[in-house]
């Protein structure tokens, strides 16, 4: 049964999918592709800096060189369907510039001849986005001593993806798709004179998507770190082509550079890595950290950013959830975990969720997504977050999810001894009549963590299956001690922690690791049981091991 929410959206799908279907004809046209056609630029006003590529792409496929490739053939033996990327042109990175530039020439010339006209494999916005900022970045040695003819035809080329992009715009309903093609259009309005009148278009829809996109700390309203690099990345690229090509730079632009640049020094972790919540893997933040360690620095312990509060003392560092899902639109990488927390001890990772399973496979991220990977409650190992069924509104906005839930009576402490906070959700109270209420503090006296989990059962019911999981950093061992109620985490040879729980049994199990885009063996702490008609609380602690 649709919600109210579910049929609006599962409307807007249908509008959407019926747009795209009508386009996808109209695309093939000969009369679609006669409009693409405006006047070619006759000159470029200006050459931006090639190496502004490397913000927004590291192209690792190393074995890729373009001094052993044969211009004749290469669009041949890659026209598969893992190909698209070399259609990105994002490889235009490794270009040697001295002696690489004519056959990069014969490769641009090839393709042209053969894609210049709309094909949905690789005019797909992304593909077609990154080709148009590639080739545009690169454009000085692309028509470096380059014939009259080529010139015109590569600029035409250009030109007539880049109105296929203003076109289309308007329909996107992807976020992050959208900022590419935004990129695309300023740039084109930089570099060609007479289309300025897209800088000015690209300006204005950059303006309004920064609305809709961030919170008013400038994190993303999806609440997933990945997206905050991401998009970080393409701002800072128009932001330095803007200033390259000498022009001023709008206010609202610096201004969300500089909240986007403070949310990243709040969410970095010590290692130089994002927090695994809502989406984010493993990530090389390298190509931004010059723009990172000059960004303003702003006293942001033991605060919310993102939905995710920092608490901070010494060598001690936690991050936990605490507030509610996105909007439906923006939930596609949502993952199911309120009150799931991340423990960082001298610069090491000891309790982590499981990380998202994007690239690969559907089955891992989907399981990726559940409660259980999360470092949190579940109840009768289900989710706390139901994840939308239909294939239309799937398709249309990502895999979204169904429903939300609240966060209430949040309180800081930051005592003499103790410094932390407590929240509580209401996430399981309508199937289960249940509410989870974590505590989590450093103790600066016995310099160690300490957590309390309470379930309140707020109806009587059923009995339902407890079960709090305490992921594992799989870098590290755990081995449940003589005792039972024991957990060591070994750190190093010299170096372990130790996991106790008051009052209860705990057990180690199996689980999985997909922060690095690939499946890795882990282990969590496991403290399960069964709940009647009464509250229950669990007293917990991470001491180092002396």
């Amino acid at each position: 049964m649709f919600g109210l929410k579910s049929v609006y959206f599962y409307l807007i799908a249908c509008h959407i999918t019926l747009i795209k279907f009508f386009k996808k004809i109209y695309f093939s046209s000969k009369n679609y592709n006669k409009s693409l056609k405006t006047f070619s630029p006759q000159q470029v006003y200006y050459n931006p800096n090639p190496f502004l590529l490397s913000i927004i792409t590291t192209y690792k496929k190393q074995s890729f060189k373009i001094s052993e490739i044969d211009p004749n053939v290469f669009w041949l033996e890659n026209e598969k369907d893992d190909s698209k990327e070399l259609h990105k042109f994002f490889w235009l990175t490794l270009l040697d510039r001295k002696t690489d530039h004519k056959k990069l020439k014969k490769i641009i010339y090839i393709w042209m001849l053969k894609n210049s006209k709309y094909k949905k494999k690789i005019w797909d916005t992304s593909t077609l986005s990154a080709r148009v900022i590639s080739w545009i970045l690169n454009i000085d040695i692309i028509l470096n001593n380059s014939t009259f003819d080529f010139k015109k035809n590569f600029l035409s080329c250009i030109i007539a993806q880049t109105n296929h992009l203003k076109k289309n715009i308007r329909f996107e309903n992807d976020y992050t798709k959208k900022l590419e093609i935004i990129t695309s259009i300023i740039l084109s309005g930089l570099v060609f004179k007479e289309y300025e009148e897209n800088y000015k278009l690209g300006i204005s829809e950059l303006e309004s998507l920064v609305k809709k996109i961030f919170d008013i700390k400038g994190f993303p309203l999806s609440r997933n770190p990945s997206d905050l690099i991401f998009f970080l990345k393409y701002l800072i690229l128009c932001k330095e082509v803007i200033k390259d090509s000498q022009k001023y730079i709008p206010e609202f632009l610096e201004n969300i550079i500089e909240k986007n640049i403070t949310c990243v020094n709040f969410i970095k972790t010590p290692n130089g890595q994002l927090p695994l919540f809502n989406g984010s893997t493993i990530t090389d933040l390298s190509q931004i950290e010059k723009y990172i360690e000059n960004g303003k620095q702003k006293n942001s312990l033991n605060k919310n950013i993102g939905g995710l509060f920092k608490i901070k003392h010494k060598a001690h560092l936690v991050f936990m959830d605490i507030e509610k899902p996105p909007q439906k639109n923006l939930s596609k990488c949502y993952q199911s975990g309120p009150l799931s927390f991340e423990y960082f001890l001298d610069g090491i990772k000891v309790v982590s969720n499981s990380g998202f399973g994007v690239n690969i496979s559907k089955k891992a991220e989907t399981l990726s997504r559940l409660t259980a990977c999360q470092s949190t409650l579940t109840l009768n190992e289900t989710s706390v977050t139901k994840f939308e069924k239909n294939e239309l509104i799937n398709k249309v906005f990502g895999n979204s999810i169904q429903n939300s839930f609240k966060f209430y009576d949040f309180e800081i402490k930051n005592e003499n001894v103790l410094i932390g906070c407590s929240a509580t959700n209401n996430g399981y109270e309508k199937n289960f009549g249940c509410a989870h209420r974590r505590e989590i503090y450093i103790d600066k006296f016995e310099d160690c963590l300490r957590g309390i989990d309470h379930i309140f059962k707020k109806k009587d019911g059923y009995p339902v299956r407890f079960s709090f999981r305490f992921h594992i950093n799989p870098e590290l061992t755990a081995v449940k001690t003589m005792a039972g109620n024991g957990v060591l985490i070994q750190i190093s040879k010299n170096k372990s922690l130790l996991f106790t729980i008051k009052d209860e049994k705990l057990e180690i199990e199996k689980s999985i690791f997909l922060g690095e885009k690939k499946i890795l063996d882990s282990t969590c702490i496991t403290i399960a049981g069964n709940l009647v008609n009464k509250n229950k609380s669990f007293i917990w602690e991470i001491k180092r091991n002396i």
